[in-house]
């Protein structure tokens, strides 16, 4: 047990053990997440659910957050242009990427640290995109470790890595995923150095997480959060720690290795050489410019992600519905072109389904799903946002999703779609 689990359960386990039977996990947080219609309903009952440090780790972005906005923003300026009298009885979801034939075009986007928020972390999350019929991205820094995910989870699984520095480390780790039947490798190319956020720096957000006598209220007044992390904790990177020499140490020495990690040095050999050893799929997950989407497809990636890392890293960037037309041109015929970034509603899927993504990844939805109700929660996130798809292909007058293109849209004020 760490000394933060220990030191928490000091200070804090009087005040649980006095909490009513009604305030404890359970039934509650069932009825949160099923009285839920919409994403922004679900981060609303996480909100009441997590400790504010939580909440904000998990929805915060870099600086202003002007890029995360953004990318809300932008979505919700392009216009749908419908057909009417069009049969759509029957509307089909379903999409290939990669070659599988996933449910709904919503895969799970990676994001780290997932135990933090409950803990049934990504294992949860992956059995809840897993049970809706799509793919599910283990993150290098995620709370479970890879041979966990994938016992757990019965569905196909991506595996995220970064251009670390050491590549044993990351040898280790591809090799895992190959073992555990990961079926592509997504590389997260937008984080030289890490970005400051805002929210956490004024949280004193850190791994493992400080006990102050703010985090010691917050665990008071959310005593379900609380018990479940007393019981259960998850506060480090999984796959990381079993990797380092003696298994890893404790969570300050984990984080510390794991910053020592990011390189800021990193250039295009260093993808060269991660594509030499992985033979899988490659996704490349980052790209904001045509250009970088050309150079990383000619470096034999098999898929691009549009992605501004949620607006956590470079605040101020363009939005990624913005940029996809152009990397789509660009590469579209010789790869297959995902996006994250802002989707919030069904209309936001088919928005970037019609401006080229194969498409969409997604993380605060089912991570905040995630704060609400665990599993459950994660899985009605998923399920919200392809119940709200299937009902706007319909009004849409779109039966399917290959029929979509740029003639179903029109454009913003601020960026037009090109013909």
């Amino acid at each position: 047990m760490s000394d933060v689990v220990r030191l928490l359960r000091a200070q804090v386990g009087e005040g649980l053990r006095g909490l009513p039977a009604r305030a404890r996990p359970g039934s509650a947080a069932r009825r949160r997440v099923a009285a839920a219609g919409s994403i922004a309903e679900l981060r609303d009952a996480a909100r009441r659910a997590l400790p504010k440090v939580i909440f904000d780790f998990v929805d915060g972005a870099a600086g202003d957050e002007v890029t995360a906005r953004r990318n809300i923003a932008d979505l919700q300026a392009i216009e749908l242009a419908p057909r009417v009298l069009v049969d759509v009885s029957a509307v089909d979801t379903s999409a290939e990427v990669l070659g599988r034939r996933i449910a709904t075009p919503v895969i799970g986007a990676p994001t780290g640290l997932c135990g933090l928020v409950h803990h049934d972390g990504e294992v949860g999350l992956a059995r809840a995109l897993n049970g809706a019929g799509s793919i599910y991205t283990l993150a290098a820094m995620g709370s479970y470790s890879i041979e966990e995910v994938a016992r757990a989870a019965p569905g196909p699984l991506w595996f995220q890595s970064y251009l670390w520095r050491d590549r044993g480390l990351v040898e280790d780790l591809l090799a895992r995923a190959r073992e555990s039947g990961y079926e592509a490798l997504v590389v997260t190319v937008d984080v030289p150095v890490a970005a400051t956020r805002d929210r956490d720096r004024r949280n004193r957000f850190g791994i493992p997480p400080r006990i102050t006598l703010r985090s010691v209220y917050d665990g008071i007044t959310r005593p379900r959060w609380t018990a479940d992390f007393l019981r259960r904790p998850r506060v480090t990177a999984a796959s990381v720690a079993s990797t380092m020499p003696g298994g890893g140490g404790d969570s300050v020495d984990i984080a510390a290795y794991i910053g020592r990690q990011f390189d800021p040095a990193a250039t295009w050999k260093e993808l060269d050489w991660l594509r030499s050893a992985w033979s899988g799929p490659l996704v490349v997950k980052g790209v904001l410019g045509a250009e970088d989407a050309i150079r990383a497809v000619e470096r034999g990636a098999d898929a691009i992600v549009v992605s501004n890392h949620g607006g956590r890293q470079l605040d101020h960037a363009p939005s990624t519905i913005s940029v996809l037309p152009e990397i789509a041109d660009a590469v579209g015929d010789r790869a297959e072109v995902l996006m994250d970034g802002g989707i919030r509603r069904g209309p936001d899927i088919v928005k970037a389904l019609a401006l080229g993504a194969r498409a969409v990844l997604v993380g605060r939805p089912v991570v905040l799903g995630l704060g609400a109700g665990g599993r459950a929660g994660a899985a009605r996130a998923v399920e919200i946002l392809t119940s709200e798809l299937r009902a706007t292909l319909a009004l849409l007058g779109c039966p399917s999703l290959p029929e979509l293109g740029r003639d179903w849209v029109r454009g913003g004020s601020r960026h037009p779609i090109p013909s």
